[in-house]
């Protein structure tokens, strides 16, 4: 008699693709990433569905010698449509890209819902912990990391000016380890009414992506661009 796919150890593989997928998207919500609990529980849990009904949701059109189906066909069609979804999960802005991690845990969680529908659990619970690690972990080791040399950039700023934006750039350099060297601000440079343009010159040793990321996401902040001095000496 073939499985109906349908028992306690199937209901329980589901159940554990929500709770491993629900505390992935508890430390993504917790941390206000752009797909946050709902969207990964939904994720892993629906993962794992599909995984139980390639295994076994064909069992009763199944003939021995007549009608043969291939269950890894409906797995790799997950695959391809976590892919269209994480795509959309990614931005670039300018030279910063934003959006990659989520886009990859969103991936990640999609594959622990696999495991846990095709009956793998102990295999779904060591790859939720590794994604613990990566993104706890991780963050504290590169923190210890031997940091590179300091480097000189220039930042050119268009923002609307009244709105405050001007001071809340020069505390998100401070906070990034980056010192204001010069600022040298150009009203003849508007692009529209009541915008301004500003150039900054600033050096430090903190990350320069994480500080135009930082300073495109200011409110009033029209536009971002940057030059590493130290790249043309190079």
């Amino acid at each position: 008699m073939e499985p109906t796919g349908q028992g306690l150890a199937q209901i329980l593989g589901l159940l554990l693709a929500f709770v491993l997928s629900a505390l992935i998207g508890l430390e993504r919500e917790y941390r206000q990433k752009s797909a946050g609990l709902r969207t990964y529980t939904i994720v892993g849990f629906a993962a794992a569905l599909l995984m139980l009904v390639s295994k076994y949701g064909f069992t009763d059109v199944l003939r021995h010698g007549a009608v043969v189906l291939d269950p890894s066909r409906v797995a790799a069609q997950i695959v391809t449509g976590i892919g269209f979804i994480g795509g959309g999960l990614i931005f670039v802005r300018r030279t910063i890209v934003q959006g990659l991690t989520t886009a990859a845990v969103v991936w990640l969680t999609a594959a622990v819902g696999m495991a846990c529908g095709a009956g793998l659990p102990i295999l779904a619970v060591i790859v939720t912990g590794g994604h613990f690690v990566v993104v706890l972990g991780f963050p504290v080791i590169m923190n210890k990391l031997p940091k590179a040399e300091e480097a000189d950039v220039s930042l050119d700023l268009m923002y609307e000016d009244g709105r405050g934006a001007l001071r809340r750039v020069l505390l998100a350099c401070v906070q990034r380890g980056f010192a204001v060297t010069n600022m040298n601000v150009d009203r003849a440079e508007v692009v529209r009414e009541g915008a301004v343009g500003v150039r900054l010159d600033v050096r430090g040793k903190g990350s320069v992506t994480e500080l135009v990321e930082a300073l495109s996401g200011i409110d009033g902040m029209i536009s971002t661009a940057w030059n590493d001095e130290n790249a043309e000496r190079a």
